[in-house]
């Protein structure tokens, strides 16, 4: 069973505008945004804006809307950065992987071969994000 939805996690304050963050698409249900430590370039997150603490706790209509910014987002990526592929991440509760207790979704570019940042990532530098964002809002 679920823990209680925590109204301080990160993407809680991001949806405040508490933390600021290198915004890519917002609609009426879902938000996206820049991964500050991104495992690839062009890493993503996707959001509900509802107060959702994973895929287990989430609404039908809110689920859809996330996968279909998810769907969206993905095909921008993969066209920005000319990825051969695209990697798509969500976990559930810390047995699962879960780190920010807000449910959201990876959306990673992929090229052949590449790896992935290993763990724990830096802090992407502020004028990379802000570029490799505007490429991909160039393309939704």
């Amino acid at each position: 069973m679920s823990e209680a939805y925590d109204d301080a996690n990160v993407f809680a304050r991001i949806l405040r505008g508490e933390i600021p963050c290198h915004k890519l698409y917002e609609d009426e249900r879902t938000f996206a945004f820049m991964d500050i430590m991104p495992a690839v370039d062009g890493h993503a997150l996707v959001i509900p804006k509802a107060r959702v603490r994973n895929v287990l706790d989430c609404p039908a209509e809110d689920l859809a809307a996330v996968i279909l910014t998810v769907q969206r987002l993905a095909r921008a990526a993969r066209e920005a950065f000319k990825a051969d592929g695209v990697t798509i991440q969500q976990f559930n509760e810390a047995a699962g992987g879960q780190e920010v207790f807000h449910l959201h979704f990876h959306v990673m570019p992929r090229q052949m071969g590449e790896r992935v940042r290993p763990l724990p990532r830096p802090y992407a530098d502020k004028e990379i994000l802000a570029a490799h964002a505007e490429m991909i809002r160039a393309r939704l």
